[in-house]
Order: structure tokens, then C-alpha cells, then sequence
């Protein structure tokens, strides 16, 4: 019965195999001496004690959290069993789907690898394109183009291997494709869809995005025959669109795996949620690691890129999100080092010395201005100073006039005053001649000093002063 369940799921990927219709895997994939690469003896060796063909069909898993690709091969029983293991050299971006282009995330999903994608004249060695975006990326609405497996150890939203690891496995998909396979299927997960890893992630945004994902690893992982994948209502479905015996039907028809795989996957099931909810209650896992925060992230991502492209200075490294939605830019400036860097550097160097010189005449220019205003500022000051200098000379004239006038005024009252005074002996040696009695000469002396402190004002002013002393003096 379990030899019947393998053959029967084994017609799963009944399309995914076929002849060429006479044409040779030469006709379809163009060649290079980089891809006449034969695969390694001890692969052979492997293969073959593995029940393995050399042009047996093949199969490829990804997972980015353990840096690892693994190559898969079918059997003679229809299972694919694991053939290589290699340690990726890099892989672009954080865990998490691509969403848009220039966000330099290397894809995450179910894609189909035909030998029109094999480019052996790659500038990256040898590659594969993953066929990104699928029919999923698409009624998504994502975007992007030409992600890769690839050689040259250096990735910008690929997955790269070494040179020699690419070798291997553009060998392997060359055989592949010699043997009949017509499309080989590339699986790429964040890590080992374990309960374990499920758990850890269980409060990611891309969370639900990966339990989608799961169920075409769980059904490798109980069938060991690469599911088949559709799109239905935006959704990875998996063996759907055939019947059990192999008959085409609707993508969103009901699943098309025998009942017997179907019972072993339930029971897979099963045990995956036991684990899954013992693993949720532990509080010693490891941290998980950082993750694409969405479209938001991957918008700003691709602004940095297209930035960079262009050969304006940006960030060395781009620039990641926070969960609060924080963005982050770290490290040092600098642009890319190419031609278009290069002409942008000198363009920016050509604006900049503009800048400094059009700085520069504003500067001057203002400069002379304020010279200018100081210059107009300092003789109107001197004008004024001139005209108040001017009238402070004559008022100081004026008031040397009215002083002189009045010292002159002053000396001719004197004068007049003194001749008053001349008289007074001869006025007062008189008065016993005329036998005046003692009360009215007293009375005349005192007039006399009364006179004497009051100090007439001009010539009339004594003159009456005089008289009227005469007057008093002789009593008339």
C-alpha cells in the first residue's frame, strides 16, 4: 500500500516531466564552457548508491535563517530523497517575502525553474533566474525582476553560492533537464518550517504569509514528491488542478492527493500542533531574527535603492524599520562605485561649486552693500554733528552778547549810584544849620541806608531815588 501512495502522489508531478519532442537540452538552454561542468565523482557515487540517475529529475529548498540550499533528487520509487547540502554564501535582505522592486529582498515562495532560465554566460559565473515575480507575486501586486541563484559570492536581492557550489548545481539542473524534466521547482522558506521556528515567529508580520507557505513544506515532508502549486484567491494552494489519477481540473478544486498521503499529512498534522503548542510555552527560545516590516519597509528600501542607482550619496548599508514603524539608517555615506556613481559624484561636485561660488558674489554683494549703507550712514552723521556743532557756536555766541550787554548795563548803573552817594555827606552836614530836631534827621538817615540798599536800575531809576531822598531830607 505504501509503494501505491508513492506512485500515485508521483503523478503530481506527472507535468513537470516530459521529452523535448526531439529537441536536446542544448536547443532550449544556451551553453558555455562554465556549463559543461559534469558533476563531481563523489556526487555520482552518492546518486547512484541512492538509487539515483545521473538525469533523474531534481528538486531545490532554500532556507535563508540557516543559510542553507539543498538539492534534491527523485528516485526510483518516485520519492526524491537529498542528494547536496550547501551553505549559501549570501542572501539580500531579512527574512520576510519580496514586495517591490529595488526593496533588495530575495524572494520567498513556490517557483518553477525551466531551461530557458539557465544563463551559463551569467556575469555572476553561472545562474538561474527564479522566475520572480510567479503568478502569486503578481496577484499580489508585487514587483521585481531577475532574482537569481547565483555564483560571484555577492548578492543584491539573489541568493549567491560560490563558484563552485553554482557549478554543481547548474550540473545538476543540466541533467536534469537532458533526462526530460521540463521545469524544476525551487522552494524558498525563512528557516525549517519546524514547530519549534513556527513558534518563535508566531507574533511576525509575515506570520500568516509563512503558515501559507508551510503546508507545501509539510506536504514534502510527509510525501517527499514536490507539491503542486496554483494560485487560488491570492493564496499558494497545493495539489490542487488534478485528480487523483492524474486528470487537469480547476486550480481551487478540492486537494487531489490520495487518501492515503491525504491521512498521512493529517497525521503530520497532528503532531506538528502538540509540538507547536509545547513549543509556544517555553521562554528559553532563541530570539528570532529581524524580519521585513511589510510594504512600508520595502517602499523605503526601494527609495534608498533607486537613490543609490542613480549615484547619489546615501547610506552604506539601506535603511531598515522598526516594528513601531522607526526607521533606522546606520553607517556611513557614500555612492556606488560604477559610471553612473562616478558621473553623479562629479555632477554633484560641478553643483556644489557652483553653489559655493553664486554664495560667494551673494556674499560679496552684500558686503559691498553694507559698506555702502555704513558709508552714506557715517556722513549723514557728520552732517549732523557739523550742523550741531554749528549751533551750539552760535548760541554760544549769543549768550557771550547778552552777557557782554549785561555787564555793561551794570557798570553804567554803578556809576550812577556812585554820584547819588557823593551827596549824602554834604546833605547831612546841613541838618544841625537848620536846627532840625534829632527825630527828623534820624528819620533822614535811615531813608538815606533804606536808599542805599535798594540799588535803582538805570539813570532815571537813581535819579528819582535821589530826589526823593533830597525830599525826605529837607522834609518836602
Amino acid at each position: 500500500m505504501i509503494a501505491s501512495m508513492f506512485r500515485a502522489a508521483a503523478l503530481l508531478g506527472a507535468f513537470a516531466l516530459a521529452g523535448c519532442n526531439g529537441s536536446s537540452i542544448d536547443d532550449i538552454a544556451p551553453k558555455s564552457p562554465r556549463s559543461d561542468y559534469a558533476v563531481s565523482s563523489r556526487l555520482s557515487t552518492l546518486a547512484s548508491t541512492r538509487g539515483m540517475a545521473r538525469t533523474s529529475p531534481i528538486m531545490v529548498r532554500i532556507f535563508k535563517e540557516e543559510n542553507t540550499l539543498e538539492v534534491w533528487k527523485q528516485k526510483t520509487d518516485g520519492r526524491y530523497g537529498l542528494i547536496t547540502t550547501y551553505q549559501m554564501c549570501r542572501w539580500s535582505g531579512k527574512l520576510g517575502p519580496k514586495f517591490t522592486e529595488g526593496d533588495r529582498q530575495a524572494p520567498e515562495g513556490f517557483y518553477t525553474i525551466t531551461p530557458g532560465q539557465m544563463n551559463p554566460n551569467s556575469k555572476f559565473y553561472l545562474a538561474f533566474n527564479m522566475g520572480y515575480p510567479n503568478a502569486f507575486d503578481r496577484a499580489n501586486g508585487r514587483s521585481g525582476a531577475n532574482l537569481m541563484v547565483h555564483g560571484s559570492c555577492s548578492s543584491s536581492g539573489c541568493y549567491s553560492m560560490t563558484d563552485g557550489q553554482m557549478q554543481e548545481i547548474y550540473a545538476l539542473g543540466r541533467d536534469a533537464f537532458a533526462g526530460g524534466q521540463r521545469q524544476f521547482q525551487v522552494q524558498a522558506f525563512p528557516f525549517r518550517m519546524t514547530a519549534a521556528n513556527m513558534a518563535r515567529y508566531r507574533d511576525d508580520p509575515n506570520f500568516e504569509f509563512w503558515k501559507m507557505l508551510k503546508e507545501g513544506y509539510d506536504r514534502f515532508e510527509v510525501s517527499r514528491v514536490p507539491p503542486k502549486v496554483d494560485v487560488c484567491g491570492k493564496q499558494y494552494v497545493f495539489n490542487r488542478g488534478l485528480t487523483a489519477d492524474g486528470k487537469p481540473v480547476a486550480a481551487c478544486g478540492p486537494q487531489s492527493a490520495p487518501q492515503v498521503a491525504d491521512s498521512a499529512y493529517q497525521s503530520y498534522q497532528a503532531s506538528y500542533a502538540s509540538a507547536y503548542d509545547q513549543a509556544a510555552r517555553q521562554s528559553n527560545m532563541p530570539a528570532p531574527r529581524a524580519s521585513i516590516q511589510g510594504v512600508k519597509e520595502a517602499v523605503v528600501v526601494a527609495d534608498w535603492s533607486k537613490k543609490r542607482s542613480r549615484g547619489e550619496r546615501v547610506t552604506m548599508q539601506p535603511p531598515s524599520m522598526r516594528a513601531d514603524g522607526t526607521v533606522v539608517a546606520t553607517g556611513a555615506m557614500g555612492r556606488i562605485d560604477s559610471e553612473v556613481g562616478r558621473r553623479q559624484a562629479a555632477k554633484d561636485a560641478k553643483i556644489a561649486e557652483e553653489k559655493r561660488i553664486a554664495e560667494e558674489k551673494k556674499a560679496a554683494e552684500e558686503q559691498a552693500k553694507a559698506e555702502l549703507a555704513a558709508k552714506q550712514e557715517a556722513i549723514k552723521q557728520a552732517q549732523l554733528d557739523a550742523a550741531r556743532a554749528k549751533a551750539e557756536a552760535a548760541e554760544q555766541q549769543k549768550l557771550a552778547k547778552a552777557e557782554a550787554a549785561a555787564r555793561q548795563k551794570a557798570t553804567k548803573g554803578d556809576r550812577v549810584a556812585g554820584h547819588a552817594g557823593d551827596k549824602k555827606p554834604a546833605l547831612a552836614e546841613a541838618a544841625p544849620a537848620a536846627e532840625k530836631p534829632a527825630t527828623t534827621a534820624e528819620t533822614a538817615r535811615e531813608d538815606v541806608a533804606t536808599a542805599a540798599e535798594q540799588k535803582p536800575s538805570g539813570i532815571l531809576g537813581a535819579a528819582k531815588s535821589g530826589v526823593k531822598k533830597i525830599k525826605n531830607l529837607f522834609g518836602g
